[in-house]
């Protein structure tokens, strides 16, 4: 074979497989596009799960396990183990086994935001009530489902593992109950959810979340308008060094830009800005004294106050530690403070009653709630209902702490906002909170956005809020805006002190501000399509029947799809900017096409006929693309 013709066959051999990837390049001016679609020529064979494919391993001791299984739906069974012992016993430690073979196998999705998507070789999550999500996913080639496992119980303290076995190239899988100390019980009831339905991943997981949600004690809160506003927020700008008259002054500069409320962080309860908590826990705002008035003064504006509180901690030099004393789960030395163990109603009822008095007497429109994770029990934590303690779980402690939270607070103000931040993003979290914000990562839009979409997944219709955005005051206005726009498929908070920002900076807020608020239907409640999650999402989509919006972050071709909406926006999130490329698996017809700079200035405005095939516009950093058809198909 000639050298000429080996080329020519590879050449054949790699345009056939070009022509029938799921991913492929399309060049343009020398720049190489991914095209990410989530078909593929043959899928395989959704992997198959049986009862009897599950093993119980651990010694029983008094229990009897038994298992009820129903199958649903093709390919979703639901399979429910049951432990019950005559006397209440400590439930022993038990690991429920299973396998299957890891065909087509491309990256597995956890709730935990620290866990490379890419990397299943070796995959767990440890989840209970106030710590991520019961759930693991393994994914195929296209982003779709290949093997998902979900638990009814979120509350409890559970771990979920998989990984690779090299000798037989399959998936074993265990699920580990009862690994931390637990009060003894008579009966124990779970549920395992396994989803092998070849669909797209995203769709898979907020099913599941829709699952939770569906049972007993799980109902999520409702969730208010002010919680799908943008708002401002002092953590990062401001720190504990809060001045009323200089917030003030944020929020109506911030309201002219498009937001809509204050989360006033920590810094408002103490004259101590050491950034530790030492003196956390009395809830006295002597920084800010005449706090209602100030609340008034924002509400004059016509924007909502929320404070931030720390629920666990009564810090060392705190006044109400001294009542506290022996009603405590543990000593944090980098915090200086201690964590109250919610067992104790005496504890609840005086967390309660400080959030009913901040609500009732300041009329604060809802509270951030921090750092609840840390209500854990140690090795030296005895689980008994005893020495004045209702409960022995701290995890069901929490629960109704948190549940009682919610419950009162609407009494007094129906539309509360409470915010809770990653990883503080299980299924119970939906009822305690109706807003999750991403945890932080200041100046890191990328990651932001990672961990907003991670959010997204399994919050279903819970708003979902971005970490506090901010950047340097000599920031160039397009890289800027890419703080923004990492961040658009949540609830923006803006962190940035907007009376030292250039005439550019607030020219490029509030143009996206406002493009936000005017597509807030299709960023937030449209179908929600995060592409390639093994990437870190390199392309979001939100979609209507109307409008499609799609944010490329790297050189991705977009593709619409059959039945193209009539509307169709791209935002160049491209560090660098560069050509924007469209294809069109159908004629779209004739088309309006509007290019925008990031400050929103229209550069372009020309009308063409967009047939089938890829199109290509050159948008600039940070800018966007607008699409219109203006004659029907």
């Amino acid at each position: 074979m000639t050298k000429k013709s080996s080329m020519e066959m590879s050449s054949a051999c790699w345009m056939s497989v070009w022509k029938k990837a799921s991913r492929f390049a399309i060049l343009s001016g020398g720049m190489v596009f991914l095209c990410i679609d989530q078909t593929t020529a043959a899928e395989a064979a959704p992997l198959k799960i049986t009862p009897e494919d599950l093993r119980i391993e651990g010694d029983l001791g008094s229990f009897k396990a038994t298992w009820d299984v129903k199958h649903p739906k093709p390919n979703l069974m639901l399979a429910t183990l049951t432990i019950e012992s005559p006397e209440a016993s400590t439930p022993p430690a038990l690991d429920v086994k299973w396998k299957v073979p890891a065909i087509d196998i491309a990256g597995a999705w956890v709730s935990d935001y620290g866990k490379a998507k890419l990397d299943h070789e070796r995959t767990r999550i440890e989840s209970r009530a106030v710590q991520r999500a019961p759930l693991l996913m393994y994914l195929s080639q296209g982003d779709r489902n290949r093997f998902t496992v979900a638990l009814s119980d979120a509350l409890r303290p559970v771990m979920l593992r998989g990984g690779i076995k090299e000798e037989d190239a399959c998936l074993y899988m265990t699920l580990h109950l009862f690994k931390e100390k637990h009060p003894m019980l008579k009966k124990y009831q779970v549920t395992l959810r396994f989803d092998t339905r070849p669909a797209p991943y995203y769709s898979i997981l907020r099913d599941t979340a829709q699952w939770w949600a569906a049972q007993e004690n799980y109902k999520p809160a409702p969730v208010p308008e002010s919680a799908r506003v943008p708002v401002y927020s002092t953590w990062y700008s401001y720190h504990q060094n809060l001045d009323p008259d200089q917030i003030v002054e944020e929020c109506r500069i911030g309201g002219q830009l498009g937001l809509g409320g204050v989360i006033i962080d920590d810094g408002w309860q103490t004259l101590d800005a050491s950034r530790g908590y030492a003196y956390t826990g009395d809830w006295k705002p002597e920084r800010i004294p005449d706090m209602k008035g100030f609340v008034d003064r924002i509400h004059a504006l016509g924007q909502k106050f929320m404070i931030w509180y720390s629920v666990p901690m009564a810090g060392e030099h705190s006044k109400i530690m001294k009542r506290f004393k022996g009603k405590t789960l543990s000593y944090h030395n980098g915090f200086q403070a201690y964590i109250l163990d919610p067992r104790y109603p005496e504890v609840r009822e005086y967390l309660i009653g400080v959030y009913e008095s901040a609500v009732r007497d300041w009329g604060l429109d809802g509270l951030k709630l921090d750092f609840i994770g840390m209500f854990a029990p140690d090795a030296k934590t005895i689980l008994t209902a005893e020495d004045g303690r209702d409960y022995a779980s701290v995890d069901q402690a929490v629960d109704r702490l948190m549940t009682d939270v919610m419950a009162r607070l609407r009494v007094l103000k129906p539309d509360i906002a409470i915010e809770f931040r990653q990883p503080y993003n299980g299924p119970l979290m939906r009822k305690y909170g109706n807003m999750l914000r991403a945890v932080d990562c200041p100046n890191c839009g990328p990651v932001n956005r990672k961990h907003i979409v991670d959010l997204r997944l399994i919050a279903d219709d819970t708003a979902v809020h971005s970490d506090m955005i901010m950047w340097h005051p000599d920031e160039p206005v397009e890289s800027a805006a890419l703080q923004i726009l990492n961040i658009l498929f949540s609830v923006p908070q803006i962190s940035v002190r907007l009376p030292e920002i250039s005439e550019d900076h607030r020219k490029m807020v509030g143009f996206w501000m406002h493009y936000w608020k005017e597509n807030r239907a299709v960023l937030l409640d449209g179908e929600f399509q995060p592409v390639a999650p093994a990437q870190n999402y390199p392309m979001v989509i939100g979609r209507t029947a109307e409008k499609c919006i799609a944010a490329v972050y790297q050189d991705l071709v977009v593709s619409p799809g059959a039945n193209a909406p009539a509307q169709i926006d791209v935002v160049n999130g491209k560090p660098g900017g560069g050509g924007v490329v469209v294809r069109f698996s159908e004629a779209f017809g004739k088309a309006e096409v509007s290019i925008y700079n990031t400050q929103g200035e229209r550069i372009s405005q020309r009308q063409q006929t967009i047939g089938v095939g890829a199109e290509v516009w050159n948008v600039p950093p940070s800018g966007l693309l607008q699409i219109r058809r203006v004659t029907p198909k």
